[in-house]
C-alpha cells in the first residue's frame, strides 16, 4: 500500500473517530433530552439539566472537529453533502441553537408556564436532532443522486423516505437509552429509582428498532454486509456491539452504573464502525452511476494537505482530549442542586 492511500485511510478512520465521539458524548445529553419529559416534578428536571450542564456544549466541540477535519480532507464531499443537504442542515443547525437557548431560558422565570413551555421545547429539539442525523445516515446507506457533476439533487421532503425514518427511529432510540444510563449514573434517591426503571424500556425500544433497522438493511441494501462476508473477522465488530448492549442490564442489575455507561458507549462507537465498514472506502454512494461515488480516493485533498493536516491533528486532537477529560473530572459525582444551578 502506498504512502498516499495509507493517508487518505488515515483520515477517513480519523473522521469516524471524532464522529463516533461525538455521537457517544452528545449522545447521551440528547438522550437526557429526549426524556427529559418523563421526569414530572420541577426538581427533577432541574436535576436532569444540571447533569449535563458542564458539558453539553463541551461535547459539540466533536461534532465541529469532525466537520473541519472532513472539510479539510475531503473537500468534495463536504460540497456535495452540505449543498444537498442544505434545507435539512439547516434545519438541523437551527434546533441545534433552539437547544441551547431552551437550556439557558428556562431557569429565567420562575412560572410554571414558561418552564414547562421551555421543557418541551428542549425535548422536542433533542429528539429532532437525533432523528435528523439518523435519517441523514439513512440516506447515505441507500445511496444518494450523486451526478457526474458531483452534485446531489434531491428534494427535502424526499430524504424523509421509510428506511431513512427507520434509522432515525433507530437513532432516537439508541441516545434514549445513553441518556437514561448516564442520569442513573448522575442522580441518587428517587430520581434515580425512577430512572432506573425505565432503562429497560428504552434499552427494548432500542433492540426492536435496531433489529428491525439490521433486517430492512440487509434485504434492500446488502452492499452493507459485503465488507462482512469478504472479511469474517470483521463479523467481531457486529459481535462486540451485541455484548455491549446485553451487558448494560447486567451492570444496572449489579448496582455498576458506570459499567452500563462504558457498555452504551461501546455500543454506540460499534455501530458507528459497522456503518464505516460498510460504506468504505465511499463517504456517499452514488444511486445514479457507482463511479459517481464520492469516496477516499477521488474527492480527497492532495497528498501534502493531508499530510500536514494529519501534522495538525497528532497536535491538537490530544488537547481536545484533555479538554474533555478534564471537564468529566472536574463535574465527576452525583447532580446536587445550588444557587448555581439551571
Amino acid at each position: 500500500m502506498d504512502a498516499g492511500l495509507t493517508l487518505n485511510i488515515i483520515w477517513f478512520v480519523l473522521i469516524g473517530v471524532l464522529l463516533a465521539g461525538y455521537a457517544v458524548l452528545d449522545g447521551f445529553d440528547l438522550g437526557v433530552g429526549a426524556v427529559h419529559l418523563f421526569n414530572k416534578s420541577n426538581e427533577h428536571r432541574r436535576i436532569s439539566l444540571n447533569a449535563i450542564g458542564p458539558v453539553w456544549d463541551g461535547n459539540e466541540v466533536w461534532l465541529v472537529t469532525g466537520g473541519g477535519a472532513l472539510f479539510a480532507a475531503f473537500p468534495v464531499v463536504y460540497a456535495s453533502v452540505f449543498s444537498g443537504f442544505y434545507t435539512a442542515f439547516m434545519l438541523l443547525l437551527f434546533v441545534l441553537i433552539f437547544r441551547a437557548v431552551a437550556i439557558e431560558f428556562r431557569s429565567k422565570r420562575e412560572s410554571h408556564r414558561w418552564r414547562r413551555t421551555w421543557d418541551v421545547l428542549f425535548s422536542c429539539s433533542s429528539i429532532l436532532i437525533s432523528l435528523i442525523m439518523g435519517i441523514a445516515i439513512g440516506n447515505v446507506i441507500q445511496g444518494l443522486p450523486v451526478g457526474a457533476d458531483r452534485e446531489i439533487r434531491i428534494s427535502f421532503l424526499s430524504l424523509f423516505n421509510p428506511y431513512a425514518l427507520l434509522v432515525g427511529i433507530t437513532t432516537v432510540a439508541l441516545f434514549m437509552m445513553h441518556g437514561s444510563i448516564y442520569l442513573v449514573l448522575k442522580t441518587e434517591g428517587e430520581l434515580q429509582q425512577l430512572v432506573r426503571s425505565r432503562v429497560n424500556n428504552t434499552v427494548i425500544f432500542f433492540v426492536v428498532s435496531y433489529v428491525s433497522t439490521t433486517m430492512a438493511t440487509l434485504v434492500y441494501f446488502p452492499h452493507m454486509a459485503q465488507p462482512f462476508k469478504d472479511y469474517p473477522a470483521l463479523f467481531l465488530v457486529a459481535l462486540l456491539n451485541m455484548l455491549a448492549v446485553a451487558n448494560i442490564p447486567r451492570e444496572l442489575h449489579r448496582g455498576k452504573e458506570f459499567m452500563a455507561f462504558l457498555s452504551s458507549s461501546a455500543s454506540i462507537a460499534a455501530l458507528m464502525a459497522l456503518f464505516a465498514i460498510g460504506i468504505f472506502p465511499n463517504f456517499v454512494i452514488s444511486n445514479i452511476d457507482p463511479a459517481y461515488s464520492l469516496n477516499i480516493y477521488n474527492s480527497a485533498s492532495s497528498q501534502k494537505t493531508l499530510g500536514i493536516m494529519l501534522r495538525m491533528a497528532v497536535i491538537g486532537i490530544p488537547f481536545v482530549l484533555a479538554y474533555t477529560i478534564s471537564i468529566y473530572w472536574v463535574f465527576r459525582g452525583k447532580v446536587k442542586l445550588d444557587s448555581m444551578s439551571y
